[in-house]
C-alpha cells in the first residue's frame, strides 16, 4: 500500500508520486512541481514544509508561490521565514 499525504486529500497522489512532482520529475496535466509545493505550503505543518521542500527551495520558490497562498497568517509566517533566512543564509547541500 503506498503512503497517502493528507495535504492532497482529493486526488490520488501518493507520496512517491508527490516527492517526484515536488523535485519536478513528475507532471499529471496541470498538476506539477508549482501546485504540489502550493498543496504542501497551504496544507502542511511547518516541520512537513521544511522536510519535504527545504529552505533553500522554500526561498526560492516563495516569491512565485506567496500570492496563491490563500491563509494570511500563513503567508505572515512563511514571509517571516524566508526574510530571517536571506538574512541568516544556510548552507545549501551540494
Amino acid at each position: 500500500m503506498h503512503e497517502r499525504l493528507p495535504w492532497v486529500w482529493d486526488y490520488d497522489i501518493d507520496a512517491d508520486e508527490f516527492r517526484a512532482m515536488l523535485a519536478g520529475e513528475l507532471r499529471r496535466g496541470r498538476l506539477g512541481r508549482d501546485w504540489a509545493a502550493l498543496r504542501l505550503v497551504e496544507h502542511a505543518p511547518y516541520e512537513e514544509i521544511v522536510q519535504w521542500l527545504g529552505f533553500a527551495a522554500l526561498s526560492d520558490g516563495w516569491p512565485q508561490w506567496r500570492d496563491k497562498v490563500r491563509s494570511p497568517s500563513r503567508k505572515r509566517g512563511l514571509d517571516f521565514l524566508v526574510q530571517w533566512l536571506a538574512e541568516h543564509p544556510q548552507p545549501r547541500a551540494s
